[in-house]
């Protein structure tokens, strides 16, 4: 396939030329393996700058969206690549093959640095969906960081570089530019921006910016970095996002209630306990599911409410194809023995439910993250159970509010009423302004590059 480029992929693949250390924050549908395909491309064939990539992925992306995106285009199909993934024998001689770009998934890359025993004589990385590097305790993280200094080329891309607030960029950009920018150690960046937010006498659970911190930390990453939304420069769908609240009756209610007051309660003949604040979060949010693991790994049932309102919104969709996202295999399981659906988990399905051959279809956010393109094959999405992760979140919805989607997106949320789902459709919307502000503040101006142009 012949590629003819918008100016905001020429722009970005530019700014990739230009710049050694690139921060590139598209979202998704805007084409960002192709326009750094596109920058590799012309990196080892006109400027004969690099001779051998690392492109490091998500698991389905490193397997088949790099793969088949080389292959599909006119100008790459000559980049050789291998697929580093499978057995550790199948992963070293994947690495022993005469290559351009070595394609990992991300969960190898410990491997890869310091088991492998290759000579990892690599002179660019590409990060596909930089954030899951955010972690500075990530032994991922901690690997690559090993490696960087002798990379003269990296390149970093994700459309959610901030999914829970500013503390996850210091990982990001010090892979990137090794600390110019943010500092090199966490502990400085923290005291340099942030102030205690939650804490229990010394122990700090969260931090909060200081006043103009996040103008200050824009400003500092703002040369290295550039930003792009789809609705900006793509032609996207409409998109209508709902509430369904349903309500637990007063025996639902008390239980959950002395659930969140005493971190225990007698459930189904047996006591369900949190031990912790976090573990009590995750049970809140599976009674308000209507079911809730007990110590054993078992499911306890609480309720139907959002079986009822699931069963409710499907019929309501008058045939039309619906898209489920849940989050605890309870969830899935109780959607299957109410409702006839399919999982959507390999490429024979994502193929299937593209074609219109599956009228109702299940998926976990932590699989549809990355790379999938759902927006053939229906324009509905329910969400049965919440996220916190923003990443998660966008992403998701993204498989089917996309280009290439004609008809109305309209998204679902199931929200048991006065339980802990208000509270994550809180945080959510929290955590959007905050990266929405970051994206906006490192905005690319086309505008400007297009007079300058012209």
């Amino acid at each position: 396939m012949r590629y003819e480029p918008h100016f905001y992929q020429t722009y970005a693949k530019d700014f990739i030329l230009h710049h050694k250390e690139a921060a590139i924050f598209l979202d998704c549908g805007l084409g960002k393996t192709v326009v750094t395909l596109t920058a590799i491309e012309e990196l080892l064939h006109d400027f004969f700058e690099i001779g051998k990539v690392l492109v490091i992925a998500p698991l389905r992306v490193a397997r088949d969206t790099w793969p088949s995106e080389i292959i599909k285009w006119e100008h790459t199909k000559n980049i050789r690549a291998s697929v580093v993934m499978g057995t550790p024998r199948e992963r070293t001689a994947a690495l022993m093959q005469h290559a351009d770009v070595y394609i990992i998934n991300r969960e190898n890359v410990k491997w890869l640095i310091e088991e492998s025993g290759a000579v990892l004589d690599f002179d660019m990385i590409v990060i596909d969906e930089l954030s899951s590097f955010k972690s500075h305790q990530a032994k991922r993280f901690r690997s690559l960081l090993k490696l960087r200094p002798s990379v003269k080329r990296i390149v970093g891309l994700t459309g959610t570089p901030s999914a829970n607030g500013l503390m996850d960029l210091w990982a990001q950009f010090r892979l990137l530019d090794m600390g110019k920018r943010l500092g090199k150690f966490i502990s400085h960046y923290r005291n340099d921006f942030f102030l205690p937010d939650k804490r229990n006498q010394q122990m700090v659970f969260s931090y909060k910016p200081r006043e103009g911190a996040e103008d200050e930390i824009y400003r500092r990453i703002e040369d290295i970095t550039i930003s792009m939304r789809s609705k900006d420069y793509l032609k996207m769908p409409q998109l209508i996002s709902n509430s369904v609240c349903v309500a637990m009756d007063e025996r639902e209610r008390e239980l959950y209630d002395r659930m969140k007051r005493d971190m225990v309660v007698a459930l189904g003949g047996t006591e369900v306990d949190a031990v912790s604040a976090a573990a009590l979060s995750g049970k809140l949010l599976q009674m308000a599911n209507g079911a809730v693991y007990t110590e054993d790994g078992k499911s306890v049932h609480l309720h139907d409410r959002k079986l009822d309102a699931l069963e409710d919104l499907v019929e309501s969709a008058n045939g039309k194809p619906v898209l489920v996202a849940y989050w605890y295999r309870h969830d899935l399981e109780r959607i299957k023995a109410r409702i006839p659906v399919r999982e959507i988990r390999s490429s024979a399905d994502i193929a299937d439910w593209n074609t219109g051959k599956i009228p109702i279809a299940v998926i976990h956010p932590a699989s549809a993250g990355h790379g999938l393109n759902l927006q053939f094959g229906g324009s509905t999405l329910i969400w049965f159970g919440l996220t916190w992760s923003l990443e998660l979140y966008q992403q998701t919805n993204a498989r089917l509010y996309r280009q290439g989607q004609t008809g109305t997106v309209v998204i679902h949320h199931i929200i048991t009423a006065g339980t802990m789902d208000e509270n994550v459709m809180q945080a959510l919307e929290r955590k959007d302004k905050i990266q929405t502000a970051l994206i906006d503040a490192v905005k690319a101006n086309l505008e400007v590059a297009s007079h300058d142009e012209l």
